[in-house]
């Protein structure tokens, strides 16, 4: 398996030191007993050993259209230390590209995007206070998870969602390994342009809200679970899922994520996933007509069912292919996979 060019390991290297402030909610931990484990820094050895055994992991497609091939690659935005150099397919496809484009761009040289973020993700001066049960709740939460004031600061459905993000760090898998921002240290690396399919503002206004009754409502729907312990193991279990690229299984997760239980829990994935897809389908488009072959890398749950971006990109008139990675071990610390296991693969027919 190659391993990561001295020059290439540099630039690697610094681009995660101009990332890592982006992710001091995730890594932000007090060390004391019953925390969960810190997310440790990957220096220059650490890179070139992960680099040395990279597996492919997640769900690539090839997209071709009008003599051009770009790709779609469905991410986690969590994962484990060992993963945050990608395999050497995807690497190879990055390399291939002429752009990547994710959700957000946070590495823009300005920081703009970085800080529209994180202002909007404060909590807001005279804002209407939570009902004081759920601040409790929310509060005893907070001290469970061993964040830090970078959290407490937080708007109350922002740091109910966090704390979501970081329930499988028990488990192993943490924000701070997540492949989106590794992908664009990688891609700045060797020199890729990276661009953002959406604007801070556009997911501000999909993920939070200045209603009240709307912000009790998803400080209340991310409690439940979390208090009843079953978002780390569910991470677990998703970040198997997304490791071994089983699409079919990731296709049935409204079954088993316990997380669509309720008519406002299945509004929230609703607005949240599908509800962003024409946007981004259209966002990979607009880059890939305007003559550049694109690495699109979106959240895995986006690819999924009628209204994911590999069908969405299908009635573009993209010819849409699943590049199918060797198995890959089981992550260690995910759940058992329930049985019996799906046979076959059902397989995204080709556009026409």
């Amino acid at each position: 398996m190659r391993g990561l060019p001295g020059r290439l390991l540099g630039r690697l290297l610094r681009g995660c030191m101009l990332a890592l402030p982006l992710w001091g909610a995730a890594a932000a931990v007090h060390a004391r007993q019953a925390c969960p484990p810190t997310a440790q820094a990957v220096d220059a050895q650490a890179l070139q050993e992960i680099a040395r055994t990279a597996q492919d992991r997640g769900l690539l497609w090839r997209l071709t259209q009008g003599g051009r091939t770009s790709w779609l690659y469905g991410t986690l935005h969590v994962g484990q230390r060992g993963w945050v150099v990608p395999g050497p397919t995807v690497r190879d496809a990055l390399r291939g590209a002429d752009v990547l484009a994710l959700e957000l761009n946070l590495l823009d040289p300005a920081v703009a995007q970085a800080q529209a973020l994180a202002q909007a993700m404060r909590a807001q001066p005279g804002a209407p206070p939570l009902p004081a049960d759920l601040a409790r709740r929310l509060a005893a939460q907070t001290q469970a998870a061993c964040v830090d004031d970078s959290v407490t600061a937080l708007r109350p459905d922002a740091q109910a969602m966090t704390l979501a993000a970081l329930a499988g760090r028990h488990q192993g898998f943490d924000p701070a390994y997540g492949i989106d921002a590794w992908l664009a240290v990688l891609a700045s690396s060797i020199g890729k342009p990276v661009v953002g399919l959406e604007t801070p503002a556009q997911q501000m206004r999909e993920m939070v809200s200045d209603d009240p009754v709307q912000v009790a409502d998803t400080v209340r729907s991310a409690l439940e679970p979390l208090e009843r312990g079953e978002v780390g193991p569910q991470v677990a279990m998703l970040a198997d899922v997304w490791a071994q690229g089983r699409l079919q299984k990731l296709e049935t997760y409204p079954a088993w994520c316990q997380c669509m239980d309720t008519a406002d829990e299945r509004a929230l994935y609703q607005r949240l996933v599908d509800g962003r897809n024409p946007g981004l389908a259209r966002g990979i488009a607009a880059e890939h007509q305007g003559g550049r072959s694109v690495f699109a890398a979106v959240g895995a749950l986006h690819m999924v069912g009628p209204q994911g971006l590999p069908a969405l990109l299908a009635e573009q008139g993209f010819r849409v292919e699943r590049v199918v990675f060797a198995p890959t071990a089981k992550a260690p610390g995910a759940a058992p996979r329930p049985q019996p296991q799906p046979k076959s693969e059902r397989k995204m027919p080709l556009a026409q």
